[in-house]
Protein backbone atom coordinates (compact mmCIF):
# COMPACT_ATOMS: atom_id res chain seq x y z
CA UNK A 1 0.00 0.00 0.00
CA UNK A 2 2.78 2.32 0.59
CA UNK A 3 4.77 1.38 -2.25
CA UNK A 4 1.77 2.72 -4.40
CA UNK A 5 1.49 6.11 -2.32
CA UNK A 6 4.93 6.61 -2.71
CA UNK A 7 4.64 6.06 -6.89
CA UNK A 8 1.76 8.05 -6.60
CA UNK A 9 3.89 10.98 -5.29
CA UNK A 10 6.51 10.34 -7.96
CA UNK A 11 3.98 10.91 -10.67
CA UNK A 12 2.69 13.55 -9.54
CA UNK A 13 5.17 15.42 -8.14
CA UNK A 14 7.19 14.57 -11.93
CA UNK A 15 4.40 16.30 -13.51
CA UNK A 16 3.88 19.02 -11.51
CA UNK A 17 7.37 19.73 -11.97
CA UNK A 18 7.51 20.18 -15.81
CA UNK A 19 4.05 23.00 -15.08
CA UNK A 20 6.19 24.47 -12.86
CA UNK A 21 9.23 24.87 -15.42
CA UNK A 22 6.99 25.48 -17.94
CA UNK A 23 6.17 28.85 -15.80
CA UNK A 24 10.07 29.51 -15.51
CA UNK A 25 10.00 28.19 -12.03
CA UNK A 26 12.14 25.30 -10.18
CA UNK A 27 10.16 22.51 -11.46
CA UNK A 28 13.01 20.46 -12.71
CA UNK A 29 14.49 20.52 -9.26
CA UNK A 30 11.31 19.98 -7.30
CA UNK A 31 10.53 16.60 -9.10
CA UNK A 32 14.45 15.64 -8.68
CA UNK A 33 13.81 16.68 -5.01
CA UNK A 34 10.39 14.54 -4.62
CA UNK A 35 11.97 11.70 -6.26
CA UNK A 36 15.18 11.73 -3.71
CA UNK A 37 12.74 12.04 -0.95
CA UNK A 38 10.59 9.26 -1.77
CA UNK A 39 14.23 7.24 -2.29
CA UNK A 40 14.32 7.40 1.13
CA UNK A 41 11.16 6.95 2.33
CA UNK A 42 10.62 3.96 0.14
CA UNK A 43 13.98 2.37 -1.56
CA UNK A 44 12.56 0.21 -3.65
CA UNK A 45 10.55 2.90 -5.76
CA UNK A 46 13.50 4.69 -7.67
CA UNK A 47 16.35 3.47 -9.44
CA UNK A 48 19.78 4.84 -7.82
CA UNK A 49 21.00 5.51 -12.15
CA UNK A 50 17.12 7.00 -12.76
CA UNK A 51 18.08 9.52 -9.85
CA UNK A 52 21.88 10.36 -11.39
CA UNK A 53 20.11 10.86 -14.87
CA UNK A 54 17.42 12.92 -13.69
CA UNK A 55 20.10 15.04 -11.78
CA UNK A 56 22.45 15.00 -14.93
CA UNK A 57 19.62 16.42 -17.32
CA UNK A 58 18.33 18.69 -14.14
CA UNK A 59 22.30 20.42 -14.19
CA UNK A 60 21.97 20.48 -18.07
CA UNK A 61 18.62 21.86 -18.54
CA UNK A 62 20.02 24.42 -15.80
CA UNK A 63 22.87 25.81 -18.11
CA UNK A 64 20.72 25.59 -21.06
CA UNK A 65 18.83 28.23 -19.75
CA UNK A 66 21.49 30.38 -18.80
CA UNK A 67 23.59 30.28 -21.76
CA UNK A 68 20.85 30.47 -24.34
CA UNK A 69 19.94 34.22 -23.98
CA UNK A 70 24.00 34.74 -24.55
CA UNK A 71 24.08 32.42 -27.23
CA UNK A 72 21.13 33.76 -29.31
CA UNK A 73 22.89 37.20 -28.93
CA UNK A 74 26.23 36.17 -30.21
CA UNK A 75 24.52 34.19 -33.64
CA UNK A 76 23.26 37.66 -33.98
CA UNK A 77 26.25 38.95 -34.31
CA UNK A 78 26.49 40.39 -30.98
CA UNK A 79 29.71 40.67 -28.46
CA UNK A 80 30.97 39.18 -25.33
CA UNK A 81 29.12 42.00 -23.33
CA UNK A 82 25.82 41.74 -25.03
CA UNK A 83 25.82 38.00 -23.83
CA UNK A 84 26.50 39.46 -20.15
CA UNK A 85 23.73 41.96 -20.63
CA UNK A 86 21.42 39.52 -21.90
CA UNK A 87 21.90 36.78 -19.02
CA UNK A 88 21.56 39.96 -16.41
CA UNK A 89 18.49 41.74 -18.77
CA UNK A 90 16.97 37.98 -18.38
CA UNK A 91 17.32 37.95 -14.64
CA UNK A 92 16.06 41.63 -14.00
CA UNK A 93 13.83 41.23 -15.78
CA UNK A 94 12.41 38.17 -14.82
CA UNK A 95 11.98 40.43 -11.26
CA UNK A 96 10.97 43.73 -13.27
CA UNK A 97 8.34 41.84 -15.57
CA UNK A 98 6.19 40.16 -12.34
CA UNK A 99 5.85 43.52 -11.46
CA UNK A 100 5.28 45.82 -14.60
CA UNK A 101 2.93 42.91 -15.87
CA UNK A 102 1.18 41.58 -12.65
CA UNK A 103 -0.19 38.76 -13.80
CA UNK A 104 0.82 35.51 -11.89
CA UNK A 105 3.63 34.01 -14.22
CA UNK A 106 3.01 36.09 -17.01
CA UNK A 107 5.08 38.80 -16.45
CA UNK A 108 7.72 36.49 -15.21
CA UNK A 109 7.94 34.85 -18.63
CA UNK A 110 7.47 38.54 -20.65
CA UNK A 111 9.80 40.06 -18.50
CA UNK A 112 12.67 37.34 -18.97
CA UNK A 113 12.50 37.86 -22.78
CA UNK A 114 12.13 41.45 -22.79
CA UNK A 115 14.69 41.45 -20.14
CA UNK A 116 17.31 39.51 -22.16
CA UNK A 117 17.16 41.61 -25.51
CA UNK A 118 17.10 44.77 -23.83
CA UNK A 119 20.33 43.91 -21.58
CA UNK A 120 21.92 42.39 -24.90
CA UNK A 121 20.69 46.05 -26.83
CA UNK A 122 22.11 48.40 -23.90
CA UNK A 123 25.57 46.34 -23.31
CA UNK A 124 26.13 46.35 -26.90
CA UNK A 125 25.42 49.83 -27.46
CA UNK A 126 27.16 51.20 -24.39
CA UNK A 127 29.81 49.04 -23.97
CA UNK A 128 30.53 47.49 -26.96
CA UNK A 129 30.09 50.75 -28.70
CA UNK A 130 27.70 49.17 -31.67
CA UNK A 131 25.66 50.70 -33.94
CA UNK A 132 22.03 50.72 -33.32
CA UNK A 133 20.98 48.45 -35.84
CA UNK A 134 23.78 45.93 -34.68
CA UNK A 135 22.80 46.32 -30.97
CA UNK A 136 18.80 45.73 -31.71
CA UNK A 137 19.70 42.72 -33.64
CA UNK A 138 21.83 41.13 -31.18
CA UNK A 139 19.25 41.85 -28.55
CA UNK A 140 16.54 40.43 -30.73
CA UNK A 141 18.33 36.92 -31.22
CA UNK A 142 18.74 37.53 -26.82
CA UNK A 143 15.11 37.22 -26.81
CA UNK A 144 14.70 35.15 -29.19
CA UNK A 145 17.59 32.48 -27.22
CA UNK A 146 15.62 33.01 -24.08
CA UNK A 147 11.99 32.15 -25.88
CA UNK A 148 13.80 28.78 -27.18
CA UNK A 149 15.51 28.53 -23.71
CA UNK A 150 12.04 27.73 -22.05
CA UNK A 151 10.79 25.56 -24.67
CA UNK A 152 13.63 23.22 -24.47
CA UNK A 153 13.73 23.28 -20.81
CA UNK A 154 10.09 22.42 -20.17
CA UNK A 155 10.91 19.96 -22.76
CA UNK A 156 13.99 18.51 -20.23
CA UNK A 157 11.68 18.25 -17.69
CA UNK A 158 9.08 15.96 -19.57
CA UNK A 159 12.13 13.73 -20.06
CA UNK A 160 12.71 14.05 -16.65
CA UNK A 161 8.95 13.42 -15.58
CA UNK A 162 9.19 10.73 -18.35
CA UNK A 163 11.91 8.89 -16.57
CA UNK A 164 11.03 9.16 -12.89
CA UNK A 165 7.54 8.00 -13.91
CA UNK A 166 8.41 4.82 -15.40
CA UNK A 167 10.80 4.22 -12.99
CA UNK A 168 8.31 4.41 -10.32
CA UNK A 169 5.47 2.53 -12.28
CA UNK A 170 8.48 -0.23 -13.07
CA UNK A 171 8.47 -0.58 -9.13
CA UNK A 172 5.18 -1.76 -8.82
CA UNK A 173 5.92 -4.99 -11.30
Amino acid sequence: MLTWVAVIIVILCAWLGVALVAVTLPGIWFAVLAALLIEVWRPEVMSTWVLITAVVIALLAEVVEFASSAAGSRRAGGSRSGGWGALFGTVVGLIAGQIIVPIPILGAILGGIVGAGLGAVFTERSVAKRTWSDSWRSGRGAAQGRAFSMVLKTAMGAVVALLLTADAVASLF
